[in-house]
């Protein structure tokens, strides 16, 4: 059977997305190939408009439609405490808690010096420079267990305390190597509190 191209660059497409292997890639594509009409462009509609409406906030970095996000003007908010998270999904788990009820703030990744990921390319001064003007008291380092995530912890724990601001991170409830997205509700929630100093 003859290759058609605009399948393929649709399956290719779909490979591009995280956790998607080839087999799933095809049966997305073929899932696309069966829509409807309607639906077919729905879907590409959503992402266009997903692609050009939704931004980073320009305080925190978590993703918002409007100039700047729901946390970072909601004057309920306690600034004295900031969650740091590597990307900005991450902080969807501790919203879904209703249990928290501070600020967050995201990297951007984590230090990874055999990627070619220094603290240039982190939103590290930022962090620095919000924690001095908006009076944190205790930054929570919510990074994966991870080499990379423990790697960047510390040096921000080193970072905060010569600031004199106190840095903790998450208990080691969640296992070591597991993503913060596939953490259930108990897990983070026990977490979160069981934190400790750095």
């Amino acid at each position: 059977m003859k290759e058609l191209p605009t399948y393929q660059s649709l399956v290719d497409s779909f490979a591009k997305l995280p956790g998607i292997g080839a087999k799933t890639a095809e049966r997305l594509a073929f899932s696309v190939l069966e829509m409807k009409e309607e639906d077919a462009k729905q879907f590409a509609q959503a992402i266009e408009d997903a692609k050009a409406k939704v931004h980073p906030c320009p305080v925190c970095g978590l993703y918002t439609e409007e100039e700047t996000c729901d946390v970072c003007h909601d004057p309920s908010r306690d600034h004295s405490t900031c969650i740091v998270v590597a990307k900005a999904k991450d902080a969807l788990s501790f919203e879904k808690l209703n249990d928290y009820h501070g600020v967050y703030h995201v990297l951007g990744g984590l230090l990874s010096p055999s990627k070619g990921i220094g603290e240039g390319e982190l939103k590290i001064d930022q962090l620095l420079s919000r924690a001095k003007s908006e009076g944190f008291k205790e930054v929570v380092i919510a990074t994966n267990p991870t080499l990379e995530g423990e790697t960047t912890a510390l040096y921000l724990a080193r970072l905060l305390q010569k600031e004199r601001i106190e840095a903790s991170r998450l208990a080691y409830g969640l296992p070591v190597g597991a993503n913060l997205d596939y953490a259930d509700a108990l897990t983070l929630q026990r977490a979160l509190k069981g934190r400790k100093k750095l």
